[in-house]
């Protein structure tokens, strides 16, 4: 990638600065420079981020930048959001690459993920970040998403994996459970909607206090707003619902995979509608999705009051 010409415009990132200052839990001063902080009271945090940016903060301890850090990720991700010379290039590649089927290049530990990267990452971010115990997929396709929870699970030491499909083929459900981080997972097969289902999956749930779902079945608005209505009772307080594929809404019509579902009556639209049905409940994750680029699901990253 060619950064030919930036050098002029580039702003300078905070914690690139040396010789930080000694915290006192204010704005922090460097020479004439203020660097503005934060504030991060409105968006909950990483669960680790309470204890150790406190200690950030108040320890007699000038290397440790941790604070800074995190407040300038999320100035220059708003940034970033907010400039238009960066959507339109981001929308232009992702529309070019989406004609190759990019999102359906990657696996996650040996089975196809079907998702693009950057969200892969941020999924794992949300993952170790709010340690839910129970993590609810609707479409499972060939299982990599499936690996990519159960096996952050493990790493975390508790939780499992439901996911559910309208049509588990034999082929996926056996690549599935011969996997070695299969352990973590519940397959249901049947309607993401259908009333036996989610009685199954709230039997799954049992008496678990952190639960993150993930809608990413069939595209269309009229299903997708029905899960969005089902699925968000479930979600507990901080938690993640993510929609999937809000990205249909900004791509010309899909000619070269043909689908039900496009601009206009799509994952996005879904969203749109369940937000202004249900105010106060839901909140856009605003740091999530300022800093996506080429994603599929940016705007559907949904945080729980």
């Amino acid at each position: 990638m060619c950064l030919c010409g930036l050098a002029e415009t580039r702003q300078p990132s905070p914690w690139r600065e040396k010789d930080t200052p000694r915290r006192t839990g204010g704005p922090v001063t460097q020479g004439h420079r203020r660097v503005v902080m934060v504030d991060l009271s409105d968006s909950p945090g990483p669960m680790w981020q309470a204890d150790d940016m406190e200690r950030a903060v108040h320890e007699d301890s000038p290397a440790d930048d941790r604070l800074e850090f995190l407040q300038a990720q999320h100035v220059l991700a708003a940034g970033m959001s907010a400039d238009p010379e960066v959507r339109s290039l981001d929308v232009a590649l992702t529309t070019a690459s989406d004609r190759h089927d990019y999102s359906y290049m990657w696996r996650w530990l040996g089975l196809p993920i079907i998702q693009m990267p950057t969200d892969i990452v941020l999924m794992q971010e949300i993952i170790w970040e709010n340690r839910p115990q129970v993590i609810i997929e609707t479409g499972v396709a060939r299982g990599g998403s499936v690996l990519l929870y159960s096996s952050m699970l493990r790493l975390i030491g508790e939780g499992k994996v439901v996911a559910v499909d309208i049509d588990i083929r034999a082929h996926n459900r056996r690549a599935i459970e011969e996997h070695p981080f299969s352990d973590r997972v519940v397959l249901i097969e049947g309607s993401s909607t259908d009333s036996t289902v989610l009685d199954k999956i709230r039997r799954e749930i049992g008496d678990a206090q952190r639960v993150m779902v993930v809608l990413d079945s069939h595209h269309s608005h009229e299903h997708v707003l029905r899960e969005l209505r089902l699925y968000a009772p479930l979600v507990t307080p901080g938690q993640f619902m993510i929609v999937a594929d809000t990205l249909v809404e900004e791509l010309p019509v899909q000619e070269h995979r043909p689908r039900p579902w496009g601009p206009g009556d799509n994952p996005k639209t879904a969203v749109d509608a369940f937000l202004a049905e249900e105010p106060g409940v839901f909140d856009v994750d605003k740091f999530s999705n300022d800093k996506l680029l080429l994603s599929s699901s940016r705007g559907g990253y949904l945080r729980r009051r």
